[in-house]
């Protein structure tokens, strides 16, 4: 029963912390436009920095955390993956340009061969 009791305000306070940092996102949009009369560099500043203080209290939710420790997942998965050679990838590119040459050349001769076939037809 306590643990309900505790799992219930966890997710209330992650809740009020998403809804803090929303705020707080927001809040950094809405003085770009309301500090019209202000320069272009202040209201840019304020919007850049609502980001960080946004993200900050996001992170200290638990969707926070779980987001930050699939982007650590993610860094580790991309490191585990063997890239092309730059050999490799030139020898694919110039294949694909050259199966898309092909295609449109036999495109261009088809539509050429019903354009003859549709004139010859009709005239």
């Amino acid at each position: 029963m306590n643990e309900n009791v505790k799992q219930q305000q966890s997710t209330m306070l992650d809740t009020v912390k998403l809804i803090i940092s929303v705020l707080v996102l927001l809040a950094g949009i809405v003085s770009y436009y309301y500090f019209v009369q202000t320069s272009i560099f202040l209201r840019v500043l304020m919007i850049l920095a609502s980001i960080p203080v946004a993200l900050i209290i996001f992170y200290q939710t638990t969707q926070g955390k779980r987001l930050w420790d699939f982007f650590q997942g993610s860094r580790v998965e991309i490191r585990k993956v063997i890239w092309p050679t730059r050999q490799e990838t030139i020898q694919t590119t110039l294949t694909v340009f050259v199966f898309i040459l092909i295609l449109g050349i036999f495109f261009w001769l088809l539509d050429f061969l019903l354009l003859f076939i549709t004139t010859s037809v009709t005239s």
